[in-house]
Formats: structure tokens, sequence, C-alpha cells
């Protein structure tokens, strides 16, 4: 399925859900809109990495569910970055340029997600699982292409963009504010290995492992 397929579908399940809501949950329920700020890298002994700075924006429901609990549930778009260390050669024989090569990774996330609520409608805590589909990791520069990926004798930083599009993971985070706008503050975790897709390809090394770490600061408008 693609992401256009994907954001299409969920996002029609969120209206619905949103107005089946409004009958289930009388006492609170909001549609709102969210936008913010990601910080994404990858934890692995694979390569050498840094964190880098992304966009996300999406769509969020929030309804009562029971006592001190709200449920949660969306649709969220991003576009993130991470660098990898590369250089223009090996190094044998020769000098070479060595650079943090930048990679960009679009992704839709759907999530369901529940509510501790702290003081209702201004201070909570959020957690729960993601569903995370992405793009590949796409390199901002054709002229690395062919840099040799650091750690690695013939690896090319073009050959690691295949990474494994399907991926689970947990949120968990802080949100405050009023009743129609709230500050968050989430940290997303994989739970598999997500370049689990390049020890099918053949390369230099058949035991690539890592997973995604984000941590998002937004905000929602709720209507």
């Amino acid at each position: 399925m693609s992401l256009k397929t994907l954001s299409i579908v969920t996002l029609a399940m969120l209206l619905t859900g949103s107005v089946l809501a409004q009958r289930n949950f009388d006492q609170y329920n909001r549609l709102g809109i969210t936008a913010g700020l990601t910080f994404f890298d990858l934890s692995t002994s694979s390569f050498n990495t840094s964190q880098g700075s992304g966009v996300m924006g999406g769509f969020t429901t929030r309804g009562s569910f029971r006592n001190n609990f709200d449920l949660i549930y969306g649709l969220t778009f991003s576009s993130n970055k991470v660098k990898i260390a590369g250089s223009s050669t090996n190094g044998i024989g020769g000098g070479f340029e060595r650079v943090n090569m930048t990679y960009s990774l679009q992704s839709v996330q759907v999530n369901f997600l529940g509510s501790y609520n702290i003081i209702k409608h201004h201070l909570s805590l959020e957690f729960g699982p993601l569903l995370n589909i992405s793009s590949k990791l796409t390199l901002d520069s054709d002229q690395y292409q062919d840099y040799i990926v650091e750690g690695y004798e013939r690896l090319r930083a073009s050959e690691i963009e295949d990474i494994s599009k399907v991926s689970p993971l947990l949120m968990g985070g802080l949100t405050a504010g009023l009743e129609n706008f709230r500050l968050s503050a989430h940290y997303q975790y994989g739970l598999t290995n997500v370049l689990n897709n390049l020890n099918d390809l053949g390369l230099e090394s058949t035991d690539f492992k890592g997973k995604t770490t984000t941590l998002i600061l937004s905000a929602t408008l709720y209507f």
C-alpha cells in the first residue's frame, strides 16, 4: 500500500471515528490539528549517525474514556533527516574527505494512545503504540552517492537507502495547555530492526541492526 493510499484510508477512518465518538464520548471529544518539530536518529552500531531535525503535522482526535483517562487516535505525516558519516574514498593509499551525509525520510504514522489526566484538560501523560510507514532513506545531495560509508571498505552511500518500510513504535510523553490548545513533548522508539531490509541485499555486511528514535515537540489546536 502506498503512502498516499494509506493516508486517504486512515484519514477517512479518523473522521468517521470522530463522528462516532461524539455519540460515545459525550463528556469531551475534540478533533485537532497538530504540527511540530522532529529530532530523528538511528540507534545503531552499523553506522556512525548524527541526529537530524525535521517537521511533522497531522490530525488527531481526543475523547473522554473512563475516569481520568482519554483516548487519542490520529494520523501524522513527517519529514525527518538523519546524518551518516562517510568519505570520498576508503582512505587506502591516499587522503579522503570525511563528511556527514544527510538523508531524508518521509513517513506516515497511525497512532492509538492512552492519556492519563493529571489535571483534566490541562496536563496529561500519554503513551501507546504507533504504526509507521516510511519511504526509503534518500540522500539530500547526489554528490555523495558514491561516497564510502564510514567503517566499511566498499559500501557506498546510495546502497543503504532501501531500509525496511513498515515498523511498529512505542510513544510516551507529556502534554500541557488549555482545553483547546496544548503543547506536547513525545519520545518515539522503534520496536523492530529498521535496517533489516539491507541484510537481504548482499551488501558488505550481513548484520545491519538499528532502531529509530525520535523526539517530537508539537502544538495541537482542538476544535
